[in-house]
């Protein structure tokens, strides 16, 4: 009897060693896996926060959708809203419209649909990113399609993105890029499980500004030079792409930059503003393209923008384990495979970037509806360095979502940030 009570323990410690595991390496993955090709609705990937259960349509009609009522269902701001074989745009949740609309429902306005049918009965997610992503997408808010899959809206602007390829330490980057007359460029850098389209829906506010913009894709993404072993590396080698992409605007005229990075793409722009803080950063070594290349990048970042900044891998990698229902107890098996498959030291995951070295202006925007990035971590950052990060709080965001829980109110935070750096 002891012997068969000994080997059910065993046998239940094991089985829960290997949800452990599992769930491990799926953490890892949604951090450090690229992703190469396919649609996001295609391929079942979400951007990091958004990868719940689906949403039920229940109806389409006269410019509203009706969707099962959840938390999720009932984000206020606009939202991507794809499903297998369809993606969309909805806007604010209207109350009390339509009247007839089935109990336990969110009535939400249709903004645009971009492909497929919204029949009753179709599977959707919201998800922060309202354009596919495309080597050269036009773009514009709510304003309809000139397309059948949603990557080229009809813009609104006089200038619509066009393809260019950035020199990289690993290969060309693809990236798309709109002229401007100002001197200060915006590099806008995508995060977790989204891609370069994430930045779209701020082109016409950027247009406004009159301010060159480069969306790059980094190593790993569909297009890009695939990282070596394979694996994302949680910014410790990525920020050299945005060195690279440092290095293209300023040889396109740029006097100074503004890195603007979602999720780990902030990351990203906290580790690249940090390494080329000094003029030894544009000296030869580890991180350089070339030592021979006259484009001094050393001392050109003039300014962070930072939406839902990744400031701590650890407690992201737990969170992404613990979406997938893994015991807290073995949380730290998720954090292990991560540093492990990630090659990062201890301290790296802890720690992005030592707030000392944030010494330019930042815009932190961030809330405490975030369960990917730490709020806290964000609260801590300005606490620091108050001389130079400023703090917009935004509610009911979910991660890397802070434009589109309201995006007049970010985009007047920006405005007023941005203004004396141009």
């Amino acid at each position: 009897m002891r012997l068969r009570s000994a080997a059910l323990a065993a046998t239940s410690v094991t089985a829960a060693g290997a949800a452990a595991v599992a769930a491990g390496r799926y953490a890892a993955d949604a951090a450090l896996r690229p992703e190469r090709s396919g649609s996001t609705a295609r391929r079942g990937r979400l951007p990091a926060g958004f990868g719940g259960p689906p949403l039920t349509v229940h109806s389409e009609d006269d410019g509203h959708v009706v969707l099962t009522r959840s938390l999720t269902a009932q984000l206020p701001g606009v939202y991507g809203l794809v499903g297998r074989d369809c993606r969309a745009v909805v806007g604010p949740v209207l109350d009390g419209e339509p009247a007839k609309a089935p109990p336990d429902t969110v009535v939400r306005r249709l903004e645009r649909l971009d492909h497929g049918e919204l029949r009753p009965g179709t599977k959707v997610w919201l998800t922060p990113q309202l354009f596919a992503d495309a080597p050269a997408p036009k773009t514009g808010r709510g304003e309809g399609t000139d397309t059948a899959d949603g990557t080229a809206p009809a813009s609104g602007s006089a200038s619509a993105p066009a393809p260019v390829e950035v020199p990289g330490e690993l290969g060309p980057l693809p990236a798309w890029f709109v002229p401007g007359v100002r001197g200060t460029w915006i590099v806008t850098l995508h995060g977790l499980g989204a891609g370069p389209a994430q930045a779209l829906p701020l082109l016409p506010f950027y247009e406004g500004l009159k301010t060159p913009v480069l969306g790059l894709s980094y190593r790993g993404d569909a297009g890009a030079p695939p990282p070596p072993d394979g694996v994302r590396h949680l910014g410790d080698t990525e920020w050299r792409d945005v060195e690279a992409a440092v290095r293209y605007a300023v040889r396109g005229g740029a006097r100074r930059v503004v890195l603007h990075g979602w999720s780990s793409g902030a990351s990203m722009a906290l580790r690249a503003a940090e390494e080329l803080s000094a003029p030894a950063a544009a000296a030869s070594g580890p991180g350089t393209l070339d030592p021979s290349d006259s484009a001094d990048v050393a001392g050109r970042i003039a300014g962070l923008v930072l939406d839902s900044p990744i400031l701590d891998w650890r407690g992201t990698v737990r969170a992404l384990a613990a979406s997938r229902h893994t015991p807290r107890a073995l949380l730290p098996l998720a954090v292990r495979a991560a540093q492990g498959r990630a090659r990062v030291r201890p301290e790296r995951m802890r720690q992005i970037a030592d707030p000392a070295a944030v010494d330019v202006p930042t815009l932190l925007l961030h809330g405490p509806d975030d369960t990917v990035a730490s709020w806290e971590r964000s609260k801590e950052l300005a606490r620091a360095r108050g001389e130079s990060v400023t703090l917009h709080t935004v509610p009911s965001a979910p991660h890397a979502a802070m434009w589109n829980a309201d995006p007049e109110a970010y985009e007047e935070r920006l405005r007023r940030f941005l203004t004396p750096l141009l």
